[in-house]
């Protein structure tokens, strides 16, 4: 885990300060590591040219205000990052998060654009939030926008899209030991019949993980187009002009399983929340069921009060709400948003205001 620490107040463009006393730098004591890293050879898109999903409608339901703090906890392009800096003003401070050395980039040319403070923490993000709970850190707003960002997508050697020739990798973190190759080739046929099927909502499953492990025993699995060429064959041909690309699914099992992200999720909610003062919000934008049913079911048990049996005559559990929900239903873009971005047609976004001061319970 590092930390990237500037005060774009005081700095200018390739140039790293530590962060003021009592701002949002470390607490306890600790002396955070502050860097600077050249952009990336090649690479002309910086934050701006990310498109963000549901940024209007995220800026607008995190209500945020001059001087405030907010953790952006999957800072990927910087594009949600980069509206809610301009929020938050000269006397605020975002802190972004994110494991993948390209976001590190990226938020080093964003730092010199912003007029507030800001930190970064290169970690996962449960990781990263552990963190800030030691140092005991406060914030205003805490979001996630879940899943990989477009700039993993189009980065064609990382493996995480299944149209384009590329090694089956799928890291967010480069550096952790755990890639899609890895998990082709050493779980058995009932390890991945589950994994596609819980992680994918795979139908096909048992059929494609039986043709992995047939495959395998032949030649490794190495690359994206030999997987795609391999799910094609162990799928039904009716499948394969059906609806969506026929690995899609199971693309997204593998980066799901090599990521921990549905762990990493689970653990990050509780951890979120208990960042936030009263009056701030968590939000989430979700991209499949099963990232938005775990924001639904942790919001909606937040926002809960009462949960004696119905047939009490009074309440007995004393259980006061701890948030209360932004909306009923979840924030979906707009049909002129899904034409200009077809990546954000899939995308769900869920908020909760917190009401007390207290920790939530995890």
């Amino acid at each position: 885990m590092s930390t990237f620490l500037l005060d774009s107040r005081q700095s200018t463009k390739g140039q790293c300060a530590r962060q003021r006393p009592g701002g949002s730098g470390a607490a306890g004591g600790r002396t955070p590591i502050v860097r600077g890293r050249r952009p990336v050879e090649g690479r002309s898109e910086g934050a701006i040219g990310h498109v963000p999903v549901l940024a209007t409608e995220l800026v607008e339901l995190l209500d945020l205000r001059p001087g405030q703090v907010a953790i952006d906890c999957t800072f990927g392009g910087g594009g949600h990052a980069q509206l809610v800096a301009q929020r938050l003003g000269s006397r605020g401070t975002l802190i972004a998060i994110d494991r993948d050395p390209l976001a590190e980039e990226r938020f080093a040319e964003l730092s010199s654009q912003v007029a507030c403070s800001v930190r970064f923490i290169r970690a996962s993000y449960a990781e990263a939030l552990e963190l800030l709970t030691e140092e005991g850190a406060r914030a205003d707003a805490v979001y996630f926008d879940l899943g990989m960002s477009s700039m993993q997508v189009d980065t064609r050697e990382r493996g995480f899209s299944y149209s384009f020739q590329a090694p089956l990798d799928m890291r967010m973190d480069p550096g952790q030991k755990l890639d899609a190759r890895a998990i082709l080739a050493n779980y058995d046929q009932r390890a991945l019949t589950r994994l596609l099927r819980d992680f994918g909502e795979e139908k096909h499953a048992a059929a494609i993980a039986r043709a992995i492990v047939n495959s395998r025993a032949q030649h490794p699995i190495e690359s994206t187009s030999q997987l795609v060429d391999l799910i094609n064959s162990a799928i039904p041909v009716p499948a394969r002009f059906a609806g969506s690309h026929p690995a899609k699914r199971v693309f997204q099992a593998l980066r799901i399983a090599v990521n921990d992200e549905l762990g990493q999720l689970d653990r990050s909610l509780p951890l979120a929340f208990s960042l936030l003062r009263a009056g701030g919000v968590l939000a989430a934008i979700s991209f499949h069921s099963l990232e938005d049913r775990r924001v639904k079911r942790f919001l909606a048990a937040r926002a809960r009060g009462c949960i004696c049996p119905p047939d009490f005559p009074i309440c007995a559990c004393g259980r006061e709400p701890e948030a209360q929900l932004v909306k009923n239903r979840a924030i979906t873009p707009s049909a002129s948003e899904v034409t200009r971005n077809p990546r954000a047609a899939s995308a769900r976004m869920r908020a909760a205001r917190k009401l007390t001061e207290e920790e939530a319970r995890p």
